[in-house]
């Protein structure tokens, strides 16, 4: 390649440009990651938010997401989706995957791919302060189809799981980590979490023998990985200034006591994974150093962290949004093509809760997760 036709190419890598015919903006960060706008909000749609990722087969990405006609949690929802056949760059027409059948919405999508090769959809059903449960549905054609929904939960309560939630354990049981409560509304203090677990690929369910409590903070929105000694690490979102973790030796049953890890936060939720090309540990979630006294509102900057040693200690720390005056959260990790492809929302302060909320999509090559800046 000529020198002047090096430097054509690389100007056009770092422009803006826009798909004819897609209505979000498609901004490349660099020649190798790209930053889209993959659902932006607008009026009737002031929300989107929580969403999943599954690569299929035939190479295409298959993207669902919480679509709200409302800005609030209670905000009538359904679940819409669309698909990708370049990796992200460009996308389909939309199209509602779960249809609402509940008093006030549907929402927060998790996608998982069992190693039978199944697809596992998930979404939460929500009625009221008091009524909230979890249903999975099940395709073995590539998600051309989908059986019925089946509800996962069981008894009363208020049972959330985040977007991007469920593993499958190398024995090939089934973890769903749930935040419980009685009532949001009433009792948001005495949240705790445990899991759920199907060891027959989900086609039945049963809940883990005892729960996580911090006591003097909620136990809110739960995470999960398996270490590489079969251990299963539980992250934990607090007011307690620090994500907190616990570990269960018995494949989700039983846990043993919360401690802070070194990661502080608002509080806001993590997301923790493995990295399918170096086998290390990859943590996203808001590096905001005025901790929970940041509120829902600071959660920003957007960081991500590498693990050698297993959630140990956290390096490669880089933030990948740290605009002051947006908060970014709820994010989703899918490993395709050697790269994360990351899911999560952006809301602009000086708006209404959750008015204005664009879905994010930014993909990123593994490499560039390993970018050096400073230990944590």
């Amino acid at each position: 390649m000529s020198h002047r036709l090096y430097w054509v190419c690389s100007l056009a890598l770092f422009c803006l440009w826009t798909v004819p015919g897609f209505s979000g903006e498609i901004r490349y960060v660099s020649n190798d990651s790209f930053r889209l706008v993959v659902c932006p909000a607008s009026p009737g749609n002031p929300r989107n938010s929580e969403a999943d990722i599954v690569d299929l087969n035939d190479g295409s990405l298959l993207l669902a997401w919480s679509r709200f006609s409302g800005n609030e949690d209670d905000a009538s929802a359904v679940i819409m989706a669309k698909k990708s056949r370049d990796q992200g760059r460009t996308w389909d027409e939309p199209f509602v995957l779960q249809e609402n059948f509940a008093k006030q919405n549907v929402m927060s999508v998790s996608f998982l791919r069992l190693a039978s090769g199944k697809i596992l959809f998930f979404f939460l059903a929500k009625n009221g302060p008091s009524d909230l449960h979890l249903y999975v549905r099940i395709s073995d054609n590539e998600a051309q189809t989908w059986s019925d929904p089946r509800k996962v939960t069981q008894g009363p309560g208020y049972h959330i799981m985040n977007n991007a939630r469920p593993i499958q354990l190398r024995s090939g049981r089934i973890l769903c980590p749930i935040a419980w409560t009685s009532n949001i509304a009433t009792q948001y203090q005495e949240q705790v979490c445990f899991c759920y677990y199907s060891d027959d690929e989900g086609a039945t369910w049963q809940k883990s023998q005892s729960t996580v409590q911090l006591g003097s903070s909620p136990a809110m929105e739960p995470g999960l990985v398996e270490l590489k000694n079969g251990t299963v690490m539980m992250i934990i979102r607090t007011a307690l200034d620090r994500i907190y973790q616990a570990f269960s030796p018995d494949g989700g049953n039983t846990w043993g006591s919360p401690e802070p890890t070194s990661l502080t936060a608002p509080a806001a939720p993590s997301t923790i994974d493995r990295i399918p090309a170096t086998g290390d540990l990859l943590m996203v979630w808001n590096n905001n150093p005025l901790g929970n006294k940041a509120g829902w509102q600071g959660r920003t900057p957007l960081t991500t962290a590498i693990s050698t040693d297993e959630g140990k200690s956290w390096t490669h720390v880089k933030n990948i949004e740290d605009d002051p005056d947006s908060g970014f959260a709820y994010t989703s990790i899918t490993w395709a093509d050697n790269r994360a492809l990351l899911t999560y929302y952006h809301w602009k302060k000086g708006s209404p809760n959750f008015v204005d909320t664009d879905l994010i999509l930014r993909s990123v090559p593994v490499p560039a997760l390993y970018t050096e800046t400073r230990e944590k």
